[in-house]
């Protein structure tokens, strides 16, 4: 039952949004945690009373996200162990192992007394501090058996440890992370103290054509994985529609390999902060809000102190910027999926066009850019966009954060100017962790490179050019080294269970391909293959690539046929006679 203080919390929720609906997801969340981590039919149904949608809506965007346990109770701790490809090359299976040994239960089940419940989560952003276990909404990383005791017999006390590791970071531009390194930097004195919002002051005096074209002139590009020019898209927002502008950062990381963007925002915070101040007023936006992913909490209370500093400060005098949680969903980086979360509703890809920028949150124009293309513009107001190339080439211009995880002796995130070789990337990152078997670039849904194709002519540039021409693509620059201890059916099996696991169930293509490939990839990588199975999951790779309302088609289709042609001898010694 919900209670008037509960009730009123909602309210608070509630006032934050133009339309009460948006409030679905923060409210149904913060009832779970408010309700021992679990959700009730009956919970839901007064949730949706209070948000004046229908029960069936609630209910379906309630057992939509992952992390909403509807009907399903879980114990005390609820102890989350991220599985996905990032995880594994880096020890996960051997830690969630070992954990539901001493627990004495297995994936998804709870121990007698309902202090524990154990689970296998897809990634957590984590990359490169695997293993990790996230116990309820804190984060504990670079776990090992010993730690796992230390953290049981702590939380059999009543007590959540605090077990602080140190991050593998490094710059050779000096400008996302030229605060890394200073201590408390998220305190808006200390950020003002080395330079922080003087750019917003410059803008303020410029026109906002004046800062879209120096952002065109930069050629920056969307850093979260589309690489679309920045200035174009700003360009496309309609002018005098009488409509409100929306600007909406895209802080959901999801993709498996994917953990640079945390460096900004839990670092950080002040500079994304200046610049979405600085993208709202170029935009004419009045309400910009910053979608992060649910598993964040801990940095959504971060983002949420330093705006309430900004706002304390006078530096957002002319924007108000909302924090909004999402739940537990891959799809929800696509920006109309992202849209539609927004709007209190399942994560679902809308028909494009309309794009966004004509018709996205509330049918208004909006702009969705990733964290790290936000916290690019105060460089380039300030310097101005000649001054962003100074780095990079046409292939692709600027700095770029590259997290690098896996097989490498410094997994970490490292800002480089882009066209950096993959090899001097690698050495930044302590180089090779024992004989490798293939690379990743840019996140899961990226094709594979072997050790061959990475040294051919003049060695792979990481940008968006000499990765196209190398036969992948740049995408997030979410670095995956993949040693030969392990098995790239198995990999390739892991994979398309994630897709099939994140499909939102739209597109017939989709939901039954995915289905059917990691069947098929489960039996190979289980020795239970047959003649013909590698045929079929590649003629499934080529009839869903295209035919799908968003990208994640695409995004396995190509990765998982290039993962079988390219290592097809070792798929084969899978298949039985």
């Amino acid at each position: 039952m919900i209670t008037e203080q509960i009730r009123s919390n909602i309210d608070r929720i509630i006032a934050k949004y133009p339309r009460k609906e948006s409030a679905l997801l923060p409210a149904l969340t913060y009832v779970q945690k408010a309700s021992g981590n679990n959700l009730t039919k009956e919970l839901v149904r007064e949730i949706a009373k209070i948000i004046g949608v229908t029960d069936s809506r609630a209910y379906g965007v309630a057992t939509y996200y992952s992390m909403f346990n509807v009907d399903h109770h879980v114990g005390k701790y609820h102890l989350q162990v991220d599985t996905n490809i990032p995880a594994t090359l880096m020890g996960a299976v051997g830690l969630f192992n070992y954990l539901s040994q001493k627990l004495g239960i297995k994936h998804g089940e709870t121990t007698p007394d309902g202090l524990f419940t154990l689970s296998k989560v897809e990634c957590l952003a984590s990359c490169g501090t695997c293993p990790v276990i996230q116990v309820n909404d804190v984060y504990y990383e670079l776990m090992t058996p010993e730690k796992v005791d230390m953290l049981i017999d702590s939380l059999m006390q009543g007590i959540m440890p605090e077990l602080p590791v140190d991050y593998n970071w490094g710059t050779k531009c000096n400008v996302l992370f030229k605060n890394r390194g200073i201590e408390n930097v998220k305190n808006i004195e200390v950020y003002k103290q080395h330079g922080g919002y003087q750019v917003l002051k410059k803008a303020l005096g410029m026109k906002p054509e004046e800062i879209i074209q120096e952002v065109k002139t930069s050629e920056l590009r969307g850093r979260g994985g589309a690489g679309f020019p920045t200035g174009i898209k700003w360009g496309f927002v309609p002018k005098n529609t009488g409509k409100p502008i929306y600007l909406i950062c895209n802080a959901d990381e999801g993709e498996p390999g994917t953990f640079k963007d945390r460096q900004i925002l839990a670092y950080d915070p002040h500079l994304l902060i200046e610049g979405m101040a600085i993208s709202a007023y170029t935009l004419g936006c009045k309400l910009a809000f910053i979608y992060i992913r649910g598993e964040f909490g801990w940095i959504a209370k971060i983002l949420e102190k330093a705006i309430e500093e900004a706002k304390q400060d006078g530096q957002l005098d002319n924007v108000d910027i909302v924090v909004h949680q999402g739940a537990g969903s891959y799809i929800c980086g696509e920006e109309t999926a992202l849209i539609e979360s927004l709007e209190g509703k399942r994560g679902l890809p809308r028909m494009k066009p309309p794009f966004p920028a004509i018709a996205g949150l509330y049918g208004c124009p909006t702009i969705v850019n990733n964290v790290e293309t936000l916290a690019s513009i105060p460089f380039i107001v300030d310097k101005g966009g000649l001054a962003f190339k100074q780095w990079g080439s046409p292939g692709g211009y600027g700095f770029k954060l590259f997290g690098v995880s896996g097989a490498v002796n410094k997994p970490g995130v490292y800002e480089c100017p882009m066209g950096i070789s993959f090899k001097e990337l690698i050495e930044m990152a302590g180089g090779y962790k024992g004989k490798i078997k293939g690379v990743i670039i840019g996140g899961l849904s990226v094709p594979i490179l072997t050790p061959e194709e990475l040294e051919k002519g003049d060695g792979l540039k990481m940008d968006y050019e000499s990765s196209i021409n190398y036969g992948t693509s740049l995408g997030s620059g979410g670095v995956m080294v993949i040693s030969d201890e392990f098995s790239i059916p198995e990999i390739a099996a892991r994979t398309i269970q994630f897709y099939n696991h994140e499909s939102c169930g739209q597109c017939t293509p989709c939901r039954m391909g995915s289905g059917m490939i990691s069947a098929l990839l489960k039996k190979v990588a289980e020795g239970q293959g047959e003649k013909g199975d590698l045929e079929k999951a590649i003629w499934f790779c080529d009839h869903i690539k295209g035919n799908t309302l968003c990208p994640t088609g695409e995004a396995y289709s190509y990765p998982i046929k290039t993962m079988i042609l390219k290592f097809r001898d070792e798929f084969e010694r899978y298949i039985k006679n």
